[in-house]
């Protein structure tokens, strides 16, 4: 049955009615949320019903729609159930619902609100003066400023402890010089929080990874958009210059002492990515159901034959594990039991479960499964980015086989 109507909140209109279907939370994982945490929730999807078709078409140009990114800002949905006064507290569980619902939606959003409240206000938040704070904190979470997490480095990604950017003391400044690559919203005109290795022999603190916030039309400062990805297509990373970039004292994050700082803010995410991939995921099996059910090969709907079915319900299996992870994260960040480790498991899975369910549906959807109104593709496409991005599966796996041997396998 044809429908001009997009079937999925946040997808592209697509060419298949979905009269009838189920939700995916078939054991009702998400049944009994607390109204405030539902009112976060349907502001993510009212946020997603506005901005998805201009989001479409931002993905297929490889555009990125920066009005799109500060009306998610207008809207309260960063502020990523960080806790600051001077923000709106999201619980956990709230915080999860908005992500999965914005990455359902579309997955550069979801990477938007990863960069902007997972990453940047996070990490100000955190760590942050009260006068950069004061600054800078509401225009982060408005979405009026883009910020960006300057840690990844050409040469250094899962191993980015070894960064090589250097903040050197020059008198009353400091001087930064290095690389950074995949830093997203690194090129969009706001502000960056840049990690260095503090190069000067002569100070306690020479060796240790401090933060610098940096305004990015500070002479120095050069972010290029890196173009030809398949991935994310409508948000934009950006390869960063800092060529002798000159700051006040006072740029430095004073909260930042070492890599465990930036640790702690990449910590948080996983469970964000966890949850990301649910809201993938969830998009691909709705998008597979709808169509199986209305597309009439041989005779009959796809749905009728068995292998169909089968492939449902596979798919069903991993969707309902994905959100089971999300919903126990969500209960021990609540309780504050949450430990680092943890998070890291729910990354390992989810991603790895978001590839199955996409690569089903792109499978079951047979030749339209190529085409982007569809929407499986582009999830397809993005659910890559994210399984690697905030630690590859093999960091994770070693992370976690650390914590359950008691041994290392990095060094």
């Amino acid at each position: 049955m044809r429908t001009e109507a997009s079937p999925f909140p946040g997808e592209r209109v697509s060419s298949y009615d979905v009269t009838g279907r189920q939700d995916g939370d078939y054991y009702a994982v998400f049944s009994d949320i607390p109204a405030a945490d539902r009112a976060a929730w349907d502001r993510a999807k009212a946020y997603i019903d506005e901005v998805a078709p201009q989001m479409a078409d931002a993905w297929d140009r490889a555009e990125y729609p920066l009005e799109a990114a500060r009306r998610m800002g207008e809207m309260d949905l960063v502020v990523d159930g960080i806790e600051h006064p001077a923000l709106t507290r999201l619980s956990p569980l709230a915080a999860g619902l908005v992500n999965m619902e914005i990455s359902r939606g579309d997955g550069s959003l979801g990477t938007i609100l990863a960069v902007q409240g997972g990453l940047a206000l996070r990490t100000l938040a955190l760590f942050g003066s009260e006068a950069q704070q004061e600054k800078w904190l509401t225009a982060l979470a408005d979405g009026s400023v883009l910020g960006s997490f300057a840690l990844t480095e050409p040469d250094h990604g899962s191993d980015s402890v070894s960064l090589e950017t250097m903040a050197r003391r020059d008198g009353d400044t400091w001087v930064l010089r290095g690389t950074k690559k995949w830093i997203g919203n690194g090129a969009s005109g706001g502000i960056s929080f840049v990690w260095a290795r503090v190069d000067d022999e002569t100070a306690p603190e020479h060796g240790a990874v401090r933060c610098f916030l940096v305004e990015q039309d500070t002479p120095g400062y050069t972010g290029s958009v890196i173009r030809g990805k398949a991935s994310l297509r409508a948000i934009h990373q950006a390869h960063i210059e800092l060529d002798d970039v000159r700051l006040p004292l006072d740029a430095v994050l004073p909260g930042t002492k070492s890599f465990k700082d930036a640790s702690v803010v990449l910590y948080a995410t996983r469970s964000g990515v966890a949850w990301s991939a649910l809201g993938h995921a969830t998009a691909c099996y709705e998008a597979a159901l709808a169509y199986a059910t209305q597309r009439v090969q041989f005779g009959k709907p796809l749905a009728k034959f068995q292998m169909v079915q089968e492939r449902l319900t596979h798919m069903l299996e991993d969707v309902t594990a994905m959100q089971l992870y999300c919903r126990r994260l969500a209960d021990l960040e609540t309780a504050g039991e949450l430990r680092p480790t943890q998070a890291s498991l729910a990354k390992f899975h989810n991603t790895r479960a978001a590839r199955r369910v996409a690569a089903i549906a792109r499978d079951l959807l047979g030749g339209n499964g190529i085409l982007l109104e569809n929407g499986v593709m582009q999830h397809m496409a993005d659910i890559e980015a994210i399984h690697t991005y905030e630690g590859t599966e093999s960091v994770q796996a070693l992370l976690l086989g650390r914590d359950i041997t008691g041994m290392s396998a990095f060094v």
